[in-house]
C-alpha cells in the first residue's frame, strides 16, 4: 500500500450538536469548531478529509466486554440505566451521563481512529480529533470516555504487523486506560505527560507498567520552557531509542493555561511543538484529540495541530470567517474571552524558568533510560 501523499483528516457531523449534557464539561463543541475554522482558513480540501465510520461490534470486541457494549447501546436506546448498570458499567452517572448519541458517539471516534491504521499501512500522517477517548475500560466508562479507541488503533496497528509502537499522550490527566491495556506489551513504549495530583491520581514517575510506560507527572503552573525540556531531554530521545514504526499521539487540549480542569500553565506552541517534532520520527503517525474543556483553546489548538501537520503557516491574525467561527461559540462558564482567543490562532509563548522540580525529574528518568539502553 502506498504512502499518504499528504495528510488525512477524519471527521464526522455526529460530533455537531452532541453534548453530554448542559452543565457537562463537554457540553462545548470541539471537533466542528476545528472543521469550521480549517474550512475558513482554506485548509480542508475535500481530497483530504474522510468521513469517520462507525465501528461495528466485532471491532469494538476486540477489547471491550459484549455485556458492557450491549449495555450502552441499551442506554442509548431508551434514554436511561437502572442502579445495576450504574454501578457496574459507570454509565448515568455525572461524568458519564446518558445522553442520545452515547453509544454511535464513541463508536464513531473508535471508527475514524480505526479508518486511520488503514490508511497508514504504507505510511504517512492522520488526524482524528473525535479520538483520544484515553481513559475506557474494557467493561465500564471511565472519565467522559466510554471507549478507548487509542487501545483498539494500537492493537490494529500491531494486527498489521508493526513491531514498535510509541504512544505519547500530553493530556493534562493520566492515560490510565491505555496503559491498563497495554502493560507489559512487548513493542511498546507508552511516554505520559499529565498534571500531578489530579485524577485519576495514576501515572507516579516511578510507575513503568512492567517495562512499557514512561510517566511524566508535571507540577501545577507547567510553564512551555519546563515541557520543552521535558521533551528534548526525555521524550525525543526516549522514543528515538525505540525506533517506532508508528507513532500514536493523544494531543489532549487541557494542559493550557485557561483550561478549567487542570493547573497547567502551557500555551497551544508547547503542543504544536510536540507535533512537528514526533511527525518526523515514524513514518506512521496518528494524532488524536483528547481532552480540552475551554471552547476557545481547543479549537484554535487543534486546528494549529492541523496546520502543523501540513506546515500551513499560521497568520498573525485570522482572517474575519475564522473569527466569525470563535465569535460565535458561547460557554456557560465565561462570556466572550480576551481578544487573543477570537483574533489569533497561536497564543503568546507562556515561557519561564526550569524549575527545580522538573530539573530533578528530568534527571531521575535520564538515569532509568540510561539503564535501560
Amino acid at each position: 500500500m502506498e504512502e499518504l501523499s499528504k495528510p488525512v483528516f477524519i471527521g464526522s457531523e455526529i460530533y455537531r450538536g452532541s453534548s453530554y449534557g448542559a452543565n457537562h464539561p463537554l457540553s462545548i463543541p470541539r471537533v466542528p469548531t476545528v472543521i469550521d475554522l480549517c474550512n475558513a482558513l482554506g485548509w480542508l480540501p475535500e481530497a483530504q478529509y474522510r468521513r469517520s465510520p462507525r465501528a461495528k461490534l466485532a471491532a469494538l470486541e476486540v477489547f471491550h466486554t459484549p455485556q458492557y457494549l450491549a449495555a450502552l447501546q441499551a442506554a442509548e436506546e431508551t434514554g436511561q440505566v437502572s442502579d445495576k448498570e450504574r454501578e457496574l458499567y459507570h454509565i448515568g452517572t455525572i461524568s458519564n451521563p446518558v445522553f442520545p448519541e452515547m453509544f454511535r458517539r464513541p463508536a464513531t471516534a473508535v471508527g475514524g481512529s480505526l479508518l486511520a491504521t488503514d490508511l497508514l499501512k504504507g505510511g504517512g500522517i492522520v488526524y482524528n480529533p473525535g479520538g483520544g477517548t484515553h481513559h475506557g475500560m474494557p467493561d465500564r466508562a471511565n472519565g467522559f470516555c466510554y471507549l478507548n479507541d487509542p487501545v483498539l488503533a494500537i492493537k490494529a496497528l500491531f494486527r498489521q504487523g508493526i513491531e514498535r509502537i510509541a504512544y505519547v499522550d500530553i493530556d493534562a490527566h493520566h492515560c490510565d486506560g491505555v496503559e491498563a491495556a497495554l502493560t507489559g506489551v512487548s513493542g511498546m513504549l507508552l511516554v505520559s505527560t499529565h498534571e500531578e495530583r489530579r485524577w485519576p491520581f495514576s501515572g507516579a514517575i516511578e510507575d513503568h507498567a512492567e517495562g512499557v510506560a514512561l510517566n511524566i507527572p508535571l507540577p501545577k503552573d507547567t510553564n512551555d520552557s519546563e515541557f520543552g525540556a521535558v521533551l528534548e531531554e526525555i521524550i525525543m530521545p526516549a522514543i528515538a531509542n525505540h525506533q517506532p514504526q508508528a507513532i500514536v499521539l493523544q494531543c489532549g487540549a487541557d494542559a493550557v493555561l485557561e483550561d478549567p480542569l487542570s493547573r497547567l500553565a502551557l500555551s497551544n506552541n508547547a503542543h504544536w511543538r510536540t507535533v512537528s517534532v514526533l511527525k518526523t520520527m515514524a513514518p506512521r503517525f496518528l494524532v488524536l484529540g483528547g481532552g480540552g474543556y475551554n471552547p476557545w483553546t481547543v479549537g484554535r489548538l487543534w486546528t494549529g495541530v492541523w496546520a502543523i501537520l501540513n506546515e500551513f503557516p499560521i497568520p498573525d491574525v485570522l482572517p474575519q470567517s475564522a473569527q466569525s467561527v470563535l465569535k460565535q461559540l458561547t460557554w456557560k462558564r465565561r462570556a466572550l474571552p480576551q481578544d487573543i482567543l477570537l483574533t489569533k490562532l497561536a497564543d503568546m509563548p507562556r515561557d519561564g524558568n526550569v524549575r527545580e522540580i522538573i530539573s530533578d525529574r528530568i534527571l531521575t528518568l535520564k538515569r532509568r533510560l540510561k539503564r535501560e539502553v
